[in-house]
């Protein structure tokens, strides 16, 4: 998951990516302004016009934040955009039906909200043509079938999973690690629209710490498979024993049985009659599994135990590619400058699968990222940077902004 705080490591400093989002379409003197620091998150209005509202926004504080969008009940995130790095500045297109709202920001990207604010949206959504209608239609129904369906894969993996290590017979559990965790980073902005789901499923050991909440999940079970040794340091450069101890088989059947309970919980949540995502959600979604490569994979910080980076890696890049498609149709819709994005992101989505495709495969497994040396790093970080300039431009094309 992509709520992380960048290790201080040279990795993460030469490797930490820029991925500036900017909407190239966005005029900006409409844009709500939102001033982003360590301890606030002033936006600059309290309501805006129902439709394609822009956010523009700007971190002068120290470290990583998030913008958080907040149904009215303060927990449902209706839109977000994360890893937006010190100095930044990123307009953040979403799509909003008239209704009561919170916004706020997240320092770090863990812990509590900062800022809370209500902030209310009013009229009548725009009104769009039949063509534009129905296009819009089948991009919702192509990524709600495909996020029900990657989460219907997910479940008797994590099983599978969850059963192997339970009883400790650790090398099935590792064989069966990386690509169990595939589903799930396929659609993993899903999941993050789900309170603390994403925190108990997909929580590396240091968010928990900084978050205050029990470490559980994926990264707990991870490290009790590739267990550190004497000496060893964990991502953020501590002590990897520091409050941490191999789990014992009653923590385990804990874990395990914890870890199928949320998994299903969240394909409940997906496969309901009542869930649906908007046009934002597909586009943004494309968007934010980027930004999750540039925030834990490329730098490593990820998959620390194991070094299966390049699975989950590969896994958001597919995730993406598919939310572009999905709203493919309706960019080209709109004429000659939708249909040139269309073509540079598609083009430039080849380009990283074959630079990818040179350390492995989903299907025959990726090599151990620390094999990756630090120009391979670099050159993969280039064309993610590549890929991220005219997906950052996706969302406000398909919602005319």
């Amino acid at each position: 998951m992509n709520r992380r705080v960048l290790a201080a490591s040279a990795a993460a400093t030469v490797f930490a990516l820029a991925l500036s989002g900017c909407v190239a379409k966005a005029d900006l003197a409409d844009a709500i302004s939102v001033a982003i620091t360590d301890d606030g998150c002033a936006v600059a209005v309290d309501t805006a016009n129902a439709g394609a509202v822009t956010f523009a926004l700007e971190n002068t504080g120290t470290d990583v934040n998030e913008f958080e969008i907040l149904a009215d009940d303060q927990l449902r995130i209706v839109g977000e955009k994360e890893n937006v790095t010190p100095g930044q500045k990123v307009d953040f297109v979403a799509q909003l039906e008239p209704g009561d709202y919170y916004t706020a920001c997240k320092f770090q990207q863990v812990g509590a909200p900062v800022g809370l604010a209500a902030f209310t949206v009013t009229g009548e959504a725009s009104e769009v043509s039949a063509d534009e209608q129905r296009l819009s239609d089948q991009a919702v129904t192509e990524y709600l079938a495909y996020v029900r369906s990657q989460a219907s894969e997910l479940l008797p993996l994590v099983e599978q999973l969850a059963a192997a290590y339970a009883v400790g017979d650790d090398a099935a559990a590792r064989e069966l690690f990386a690509t169990t965790r595939v589903p799930y980073e396929r659609i993993e902005p899903t999941a993050e629209a789900f309170g603390d789901l994403d925190p108990k499923i997909d929580f590396r050991e240091v968010d928990a710490v900084a978050d205050g909440i029990d470490w559980t999940g994926f990264h707990r079970i991870e490290k009790d498979l590739w267990p550190p040794a004497q000496g060893d340091l964990n991502s953020d450069g501590q002590d990897a024993f520091l409050d941490w101890a191999p789990s014992t088989p009653e923590e385990r059947r804990a874990y395990a049985d914890g870890l199928v309970e949320d998994v299903t919980q969240l394909h409940e949540l997906v496969t309901a009659d009542d869930f649906s995502v908007s046009l934002s959600d597909i586009s943004n979604g494309a968007i934010a599994l980027l930004d999750e490569v540039a925030a834990g994979k490329i730098t490593g910080e990820e998959d620390w135990w194991s070094g299966t980076d390049l699975f989950d890696f590969q896994a958001n890049v597919q995730g993406a590619y598919v939310a572009f498609g999905a709203v493919r149709a309706l960019a080209e819709s709109k004429g000659d400058e939708g249909t040139e994005l269309a073509a540079e992101i598609d083009a430039q989505f080849t380009s990283l699968n074959e630079a990818l495709a040179a350390y492995g495969s989903l299907d025959e497994g990726f090599v151990d990222y620390a094999e990756l040396t630090d120009a391979d790093k670099k050159a993969l970080s280039d064309q993610v940077n590549a890929l991220a300039e005219p997906l950052s431009q996706l969302t406000s094309t398909i919602l005319g902004v």
